[in-house]
């Protein structure tokens, strides 16, 4: 269990949350592994199926802590309020923002500067631990080229302008990524993002890899009650995750694209876990996804010191981390949404 500004997170999928007195107590297996007082908290996240008493599920709606139970997996179930909650309060601002142009704007560019320095840094990190492997004046010529965009980012006038400077940075940042494959460099073979269909091996981990964390973004948005579905510069869609779109940018690079990284380079993989059909499209075995799931569950209990907080933080729980962010700027808590930005 863990407590990251005020929420609990109780990550044991077999742990029991009760009430006693005043204090919430997590139990596993009828051993109590801790507890903390309801004061202290504004939201309790669990990963689990074993459940929560009615008498603690009662404390919290009249205390105005939202309960939000999760899959072991991190897929959002559901979300246990009172009879009022100030998560309206907070819905409502997050759409008054989506509506003011400035404002809008410069959530999104926050966005997109992560995305574009978290981008750099892979390929800087690159560099400096594989000199001998890659082309390096290539891969330092698309790093300087990613550290100009970030100034023109930063100047951006409209969403029009920062999804060109966007587009533009994501053609050089992949226009190098094959060079970060450094083991099986026949079997994968990186010319380009390509989606539906994927074309290849890299893009067919990459797609599947950008799903599970976008679905990992919606429930940590669900959890601070944020609408998923009402995003800043990605437009809104019905059944679009507009918002989850937007945050999942600052993670492309860092989270994800290192993890089908690391895949090919430690030989987790090989070209024998995919299949190609007759159209093109590369599929990948059901025994791979079940083997990558393991892999990305494994990913997300690694520990990072998060930028922001300075506080040591799992990978799975960057997600909430930034959308509890972000609820706290439109609160007005913060004076701007503090975009994760790894190095």
């Amino acid at each position: 269990m863990r407590k990251l500004l005020n929420t609990l997170y109780v990550t044991s999928e077999n742990s029991y949350l009760a009430l006693d007195g005043e204090n919430l107590v997590v139990y596993e297996e009828k051993k109590e592994l801790g507890r903390l007082p309801l004061h202290n908290l504004d939201g309790i996240v669990s990963f689990g199926y074993r459940g929560t008493s009615p008498a603690l599920m009662g404390a919290c709606a009249e205390r105005n802590i939202a309960l939000c139970y999760l899959n072991p997996q991190g897929k959002f179930l559901a979300r246990v309020v009172g009879k009022t909650y100030g998560n309206v309060l907070l819905r409502k601002q997050q759409y008054i923002s989506c509506m003011d142009q400035e404002m809008s704007l410069e959530i999104a560019k926050n966005c997109i500067i992560g995305k574009v320095y978290n981008a750099r840094w892979v390929l800087e990190r690159a560099i400096r631990d594989h000199p001998m492997q890659i082309n390096t004046e290539q891969v330092k010529t698309a790093s300087l080229q990613l550290k100009k965009a970030l100034e023109l980012i930063q100047n951006a006038k409209s969403k029009e302008q920062l999804r060109g400077y966007e587009g533009e940075a994501a053609s050089i940042y992949f226009g190098v990524f094959n060079e970060l494959i450094l083991q099986q460099k026949k079997d994968f073979v990186f010319q380009g993002r390509n989606k539906r269909p994927p074309l290849d091996n890299v893009n067919a981990m990459l797609s599947f890899v950008y799903t599970l964390l976008a679905n990992q973004i919606t429930s940590a948005l669900e959890c601070v009650g944020l609408d998923p579905y009402t995003g800043y510069l990605h437009t809104d869609r019905p059944g679009r995750v507009s918002l989850s779109l937007d945050l999942i940018e600052e993670f492309r690079s860092v989270y994800a694209d290192r993890f089908v990284l690391s895949l090919i380079n430690k030989r987790i993989v090989n070209k024998k876990d995919f299949l190609k059909k007759e159209n093109g499209a590369v599929l990948m075995s059901d025994d791979l996804r079940k083997r990558l799931l393991v892999e990305w569950q494994n990913k997300k209990k690694e520990v990072i010191t998060h930028p922001f907080l300075k506080e040591k933080v799992e990978w799975g729980m960057v997600p909430f981390v930034q959308a509890m962010l972000l609820a706290r700027y439109l609160r007005g808590d913060l004076d701007g949404y503090p975009v994760f930005l790894w190095k």
